[in-house]
This record gives structure tokens, C-alpha cells and sequence, in this order.
């Protein structure tokens, strides 16, 4: 479910029946020694996955990348010592370089931005907007202390600028990073949870869909009804209010949710 209250459809399998085999002419023998076109399907991951991230993440500053899709997970910019403290540049730049390899040896990808043409608030601007799920600044003075600063992406998680220790720096953003993802992950699941609308009938699901626009915000979410198969009214629902069925939940059918009651469409037994 999507921030717009929507649902993205994407990593669908498909079953294709022998339509693309007769197109393509590829045949089998099958165990009776028959030739007969194949029968084909599709496991689709592709860009609508991309999409399907983007906006269940993001927000109005950008994108919001989780750790694990995300190039860079952590984005270090080194603030440069001033015109002749090259000794200050020297102890800086060994600082960095401690950092990336203990970021690196617990397996977190780090990219320096270390860009002398860029000022360094339009690096943050920039990678902010990228989504980077944790941005260190470090400069002489912050050496001399022994010291970085670390901001996160999302200040819901960690608010604001927070000081580590150098010698911490790997130990805590390889923990925190993984505490980043499941706050991401929770927080869409918390959404997911709360946009779904359980049993309503099929005049309320009407009504709020004919009534959903595309610049409300958030949309109607997602409807948790009981349903006979019916390809003929599921075509119906599609034609009145344009709903779909974008799945059938393993666990509320494994669960039998449904035994005892009524299409929300048809009022018979629903299956």
C-alpha cells in the first residue's frame, strides 16, 4: 500500500495458459508422445518495484532509500582544513579513511563526497534528497575531539545532529543501520494495517471510491471483504467503481475468515 492510500501491484506471477507458445510456435512431447504448444508463466520483478519503494518511503524533503536497496548506505563529507593547515588535512584525511574501513569491514557501504568544487550544504541538500539513510560530517575540529557528527535521514528515528565518537562510528551505524530498517518497515506495516477497512459493504466501498480524488490524500486504502469468485462481478465492480482485487491474504484465508458469511457483492455464500 502505497502513501497515497493506493495499492502498487508489482513481483506478480502470472499464469499464461499456451498463448505465447502457440505465438512463438515452442512445443513439448508430452508422457502420451503428443506435441502440444507449452504452457507458459511470468515472475515479474521489475521497475514497478522501484516505484513500489519510492512511494511507500519518501516523503516531501525526497526520497527515503531502505538500507539494504540503497547504493550508499552511509555518505561521509570530509570538511576540508583551511588554506595552509595542511597538517589539520593530514590528520583529517587519516580520520576518514579509519572510518570508511571500519564502516566497510562490517559490510556498510559508504561513499565520501569529497568534492572541492561543491559547498558542503548542497552536498547535504543532495544527498538528503537521494534518500542516504545516514550522512556523517567530520572537519578538523570534530578530529581534534575525536569525534564525527551523524545525522539520519528520517529524524523520526534519531532528531537531529548527533555526536560519535570516531572509534564508534562502525560499531553503532552497522547496529543502527539495521534498526533503520525495521523502522521503515514497521512504519509502513503500521499504514498497511490501518488502511485496510474490514467488512464493509459494497455501497460504503462504492461511495468512498467514486468519491476518492487524486488530491486527497490520503486515498480510501485498501477493503478486506468477503467474496465469492466471480469473474463475471468482479468485471461488474471494475465497470461501477473501478475497484480491483490486488490479492487474497494467505493468512485470512488459511484462518477461514470468511466461512459464515455473504459476498459483499452478490449476498451468496462466499468461498
Amino acid at each position: 500500500l502505497m502513501q497515497t492510500g493506493g495499492a502498487r501491484g508489482g513481483g506478480t506471477s502470472h499464469y499464461l495458459g499456451q498463448s505465447f507458445g502457440k505465438a512463438f510456435d515452442v512445443t513439448f512431447q508430452s508422457d502420451t508422445g503428443a506435441v502440444a504448444p507449452v504452457y507458459g508463466s511470468s515472475w515479474g520483478v521489475s521497475t514497478r518495484m522501484v516505484g513500489a519503494v519510492v512511494m511507500a518511503h519518501s516523503d516531501d524533503d525526497g526520497l527515503v532509500l531502505p538500507p539494504r536497496v540503497a547504493e550508499h548506505q552511509v555518505v561521509l563529507v570530509p570538511i576540508k582544513a583551511k588554506k595552509g593547515e595542511e597538517e589539520k588535512q593530514r590528520a583529517l584525511d587519516s580520520a576518514v579513511s579509519q572510518v570508511v574501513a571500519d564502516l566497510e569491514k562490517r559490510g556498510v557501504r559508504v561513499h565520501v563526497d569529497d568534492r572541492d568544487w561543491v559547498r558542503n550544504g548542497a552536498k547535504y541538500f543532495e544527498w538528503e534528497r537521494k534518500g542516504v539513510p545516514c550522512r556523517i560530517e567530520v572537519g578538523p575540529r570534530d578530529v581534534e575531539k575525536g569525534e564525527c557528527v551523524v545525522k539520519w535521514r528520517k529524524s523520526d528515528f534519531k532528531e537531529g545532529k548527533i555526536g560519535l565518537a570516531l572509534s564508534d562510528v562502525g560499531e553503532t551505524l552497522s547496529e543502527d543501520m539495521e534498526a533503520y530498517h525495521d523502522f521503515l518497515l514497521q512504519a509502513a506495516q503500521a499504514r498497511l494495517a490501518s488502511s485496510v477497512s474490514l467488512d464493509a459493504t459494497y455501497a460504503e466501498m462504492s461511495a468512498a471510491l467514486s468519491a476518492a480524488e487524486a488530491s486527497i490524500y490520503p486515498g480510501p486504502g485498501l477493503y478486506l471483504v468477503p467474496w465469492k469468485a466471480n469473474s463475471e462481478n468482479e468485471e461488474k465492480i471494475k465497470e461501477e467503481c473501478k475497484a480491483t482485487i490486488r490479492c487474497y491474504p494467505l493468512d485470512v484465508n488459511e484462518g477461514r475468515m470468511w466461512e459464515g458469511k455473504k459476498c459483499f457483492y452478490s449476498g451468496e455464500d462466499a468461498t
